[in-house]
Formats: C-alpha cells, sequence, structure tokens
C-alpha cells in the first residue's frame, strides 16, 4: 500500500515537473521571438514618428489613412476588427487568434502613427503577442487551456519589450482578463518571457523608458490628502475616457455607417485640428509630452483635448490603443492638479499616470508595478494610495468591453459582469 503511495506520488511529482519544463523552454522561445518582434515594432515607430515631426506635409495624410488601414482590413477578410477584445475573449472562452491579426495590427499601427493619428502602442502589443502566442499554442497542439495560456504568454513578452516594463507585463495579461481573479497558473511562463523579452528587446537597443520625478514632498496627512483627492479625481477622469472613447464610435457608427467617409471624416477632423493648433503635441502617442508633464510642464488644457481626439482618430478606425494617451491624460491633468493644488507638479504627474492607468484598465498591481518600474520607489506610498483610490471611483467602466468584473469591488461578493 506504501509502495502504491509512493509511486503515485511520484508519479504525479514527474508530470508537474515535465509540465513546468515545457513552460519554461516555450516561454523562454517566445520571450526571445517576441523580444526581436518588440523591438522591431519599436523602431518602426520611432522611425515613423520622427519622420513625421521633421516632414510636416505628411499629416495631410490623415483623411485617407484611416481609409487604407479600413481597406486593408477588408481585404483581409477581418472587417470586423475585434482587436483587444477578441485577446481576452480567447482567453476567457475557445475563441481562436487568426495569426494575420499579429500582420495586420503591426502594420496599421505604425502607418497611424506615421499618419498622425492620436493612438497609442499597447493595443498591437497586446494583439501581436496574443496572436502570435496562441499560434504557437496551435502549431503545437497544446490544449484549449494551455492555448490560452500561451497567448497570455505571448501578450507579457511583447508588452514587456515594447513598454520596458517587465514587472509589470507578467502581472497584466493575467490581471486584465477577470477583474478580481488571477490567472495565477500563467505566472512563471509569463515571467520567464517577460523578462526574456525584455532582454532581447535591450540587447537589440530598445531602450526601457524611466521618467525621473524631479521632486518630492513628505507623506503626511497633507499630501495624502492632496494625492488621495487627485486620484479620485483621476478615477473620475477615467470614467470619461472610456465613456469617450466609447460612445464617439458608436455615434460614428450609427450615423455614418459606410466604414470609408467615417474614416475620411474623422481623419479629416483630425487634420483641420492639428493645422489649428499649430503644432502636433497631440498627435501620435505624445511621450514627448508625457515626459515634459513629469517634468513639471503641462498645458492647462492637454488632458481633455487629447481625451477627444483620440476618441476621434479611434472612432476613423485608426489602430494603435489607448493606453499611451491614457498616460498623456494622466500625466498633464495629474501635472495641472499639482500647479492648482501647490505640491510637486513633477510627482502628481507620475501619480496620475498610474492612477489613470488603472481607472481604465481596472488592473491595481499592474497599475503599481508601472510606477514602480517607471519612477522608482521613492514615491511608491503615493503611488499605492492614488491607485486603491481610482480602482474604487473608476467603478465598472473600462477601456475593453469583453473584459469582466467578477467580484465587486465594494463587497466581496461575486457579480461576472462585463465592464461598461
Amino acid at each position: 500500500m506504501n509502495n502504491n503511495l509512493l509511486r503515485h506520488k511520484l508519479e504525479h511529482n514527474t508530470e508537474r515537473a515535465i509540465i513546468t519544463l515545457k513552460w519554461v523552454i516555450f516561454s523562454f522561445i517566445v520571450g526571445i521571438i517576441l523580444g526581436a518582434v518588440g523591438a522591431a515594432f519599436h523602431y518602426g515607430i520611432d522611425f515613423v514618428t520622427s519622420y513625421r515631426s521633421t516632414h510636416s506635409m505628411v499629416i495631410f495624410l490623415l483623411p485617407v489613412g484611416a481609409i487604407l488601414i479600413s481597406f486593408l482590413y477588408k481585404i483581409s477578410g477581418y472587417e470586423k476588427d475585434g482587436g483587444t477584445n477578441l485577446v481576452i475573449s480567447s482567453i476567457q472562452s475557445d475563441k481562436s487568434i487568426p495569426f494575420r491579426m499579429s500582420v495586420l495590427i503591426f502594420i496599421s499601427t505604425i502607418f497611424s502613427h506615421f499618419c498622425g493619428a492620436s493612438v497609442g502602442r499597447e493595443g498591437a502589443a497586446l494583439q501581436v503577442g496574443g496572436s502570435l502566442g496562441y499560434t504557437v499554442g496551435r502549431l503545437f497542439k497544446f490544449s484549449d487551456t494551455d492555448k490560452k495560456t500561451m497567448t497570455m504568454v505571448g501578450m507579457s513578452a511583447v508588452f514587456s519589450a515594447l513598454f520596458g516594463t517587465p514587472f509589470a507585463a507578467s502581472i497584466f495579461s493575467m490581471e486584465v482578463v477577470s477583474v478580481g481573479i488571477m490567472h495565477y497558473a500563467a505566472l512563471l511562463p509569463c515571467a520567464i518571457a517577460a523578462l526574456t523579452a525584455r532582454y532581447v528587446a535591450n540587447l537589440l537597443g530598445a531602450p526601457a523608458p524611466f521618467y525621473e520625478i524631479t521632486s518630492y514632498v513628505d507623506f503626511n496627512l497633507v499630501s495624502a490628502a492632496k494625492i488621495s483627492l487627485l486620484a479620485i479625481l483621476c478615477g473620475l477622469v477615467s470614467i470619461l475616457f472610456c465613456v469617450c472613447i466609447h460612445k464617439t464610435s458608436e455615434l460614428a457608427k450609427e450615423y455614418v455607417k459606410n466604414t470609408y467617409l467615417r474614416a475620411f471624416l474623422g481623419g479629416s477632423l483630425m487634420l483641420i485640428f492639428t493645422l489649428i493648433i499649430g503644432n502636433q503635441d497631440f498627435n501620435g502617442a505624445g511621450t514627448g509630452i508625457i515626459a515634459a508633464a513629469i517634468a513639471g510642464e503641462a498645458k492647462s488644457y492637454a488632458f481633455i483635448v487629447k481625451i477627444l481626439v483620440t476618441a476621434l482618430c479611434i472612432a476613423a478606425g485608426y489602430k494603435g490603443g489607448e493606453i499611451v494617451p491614457t498616460f498623456y491624460v494622466g500625466a498633464t491633468f495629474g501635472c495641472l492638479f499639482g500647479h492648482v493644488m501647490g505640491i510637486s507638479p513633477s510627482l502628481t504627474a507620475a501619480v496620475g499616470m498610474g492612477a489613470m492607468f488603472c481607472g481604465v484598465t481596472n488592473s491595481p498591481i499592474t497599475a503599481f508595478l508601472i510606477c514602480l518600474e517607471l519612477f522608482g520607489f521613492e514615491g511608491a506610498s503615493f503611488f499605492l494610495l492614488a491607485i486603491a483610490f481610482s480602482y474604487v471611483v473608476s467603478g465598472y467602466f473600462g477601456l475593453y468591453s469583453s473584459q469582466k468584473i467578477m467580484y465587486s469591488k465594494y463587497k466581496s461578493n461575486y457579480i461576472n459582469k462585463k465592464t461598461e
């Protein structure tokens, strides 16, 4: 009897070791491949952004850029683009992710930045990573459950390579799918893939961003109260951001049913705005403006304008995602708050970024880790407090309609509802 029990335990432990070894090998390989893909994507975005900034006539492509992207998706048989929502849905269910999705989002995001659309990069990172991770799982005939894990592994790898935040990337793909629960079985492969991808991207010259907060304040009752107020406001602004993104696209589809006309009108409005404003502060991802806000300099109206033009460009059909614009909104709003409330605008810009990210993604652990990786540990108390407030205040709104809120933010109740 004891021998049978011992043999059973040995077989069970051997099986666990084999499964663990499988994930170590595959996540390492995927991390190498997607680290290179992430670096290539970084260079592509940087090149077209630099070219557009020195060749201002390029922005006149805005009215036709979204038309070309829509046409590309149509001839590829992918006219009804599920985007990041499809990636999230594939982890929740058995939906497949076509390989062409990674190719389409890679090309269309770079082209969107070339034209000057106000979009980010994370949509491409999550879709490229998720699509390629799923494809690897399918090629090696993984089970449906393991293919979902491979999708998360791919998401973590490209997110890490592109944003330079491997700690946050390891957690994000597990946290963003279902709010209130975590897919801990994916922790080891996601961590290996994220760290490997970041290492490869660094070897290929794709830097990890780090912003220096120019001045801090002591953590005391007064400063904590001000940061809490900022976090509450960021939670409300994150709701505004999500509503604008979703409602603008819904209204555009309702009143302008022709895809190409919708693309032309949206691109034209963005071009007209750019010409009126007289600069490209609101075109592209706006990483330069984010850096300026962290340094304590930002226009008072920047955050609200960025919300509107991002909603417009996404409604027009431009690709890329909303996370970097979210950082832009959070940093500029936080900077404004710091000046008004007499607290370090550099610190409040950093806090605003983290609070806004948490508000729109419902991912507090990832938001905290992003803050630590981008700004260092000195402001950790402020980051933690702000993210906690923003998570609660933002309610059940979110950028990703496929995201599910599994447990209430206010009670330990199982609710299983989609974001608003």
